[in-house]
């Protein structure tokens, strides 16, 4: 199963275009929200999750996906259930996705060590053991790792979602269906 964490505070586009990409592409994904399953985004756009972070029980997640935003980022930073799925991700063999300031929530667990990524420009302090992308690189793939600097390439961040669970192919035939090329 593949999870987006939502946390109050969130950056609207990066949660819900990546989140329209993947079921677009067919993927099952369950929004889970921090404390509760009404989350508010950076920008008031409140998001009703699929469950709350209590009902989050999965041992061996495709994916984790942390949108960025603040104080969104940071809220799930403090968070020990998105603690505990990212280890649990990382552990089975699953994909770790982060945009925005989220990578910084990788980077502080020891995710990033050895791995290329990117992040919003100010947050590369917190991409602990990582070689940082220089500052036009949009998104970032190194194995298990996807990440993407900010709102700007939400899209980019999806497809490059689903690239990785369903092949080059899925994610070109997706690009050309909701105009994007």
């Amino acid at each position: 199963m593949i999870y987006l964490f939502l946390a109050n505070g969130f950056e609207e586009i990066e949660a819900l275009c990546p989140l329209d990409l993947l079921r677009r592409a067919g993927l099952e994904v369950t929004t889970v929200g921090i404390g509760g399953d009404l989350i508010k985004g950076s920008h008031g756009i409140a998001v009703q999750a699929d469950i709350p972070d209590t009902m989050y029980r999965d041992s061996k997640p495709e994916m984790i996906i942390l949108p960025g935003g603040m104080p969104g980022a940071k809220n799930l930073d403090e968070s020990r259930i998105v603690d505990s799925a990212l280890g649990a991700a990382a552990s089975s063999g699953g994909y770790l996705a982060a945009i925005c300031a989220a990578p910084m929530v990788l980077g502080k667990r020891g995710y990033l060590e050895g791995k290329n990524a990117t992040c919003f420009p100010g947050f590369e302090e917190f991409l602990t053991g990582a070689t940082v992308a220089p500052s036009h690189t949009r998104v970032v793939t190194d194995g298990k790792v996807i990440t993407a600097a900010g709102m700007g390439v939400a899209l980019e961040f999806g497809l490059a979602l689903v690239r990785v669970l369903k092949g080059n192919d899925a994610a070109e035939e997706l690009r050309r269906a909701v105009l994007a090329d």
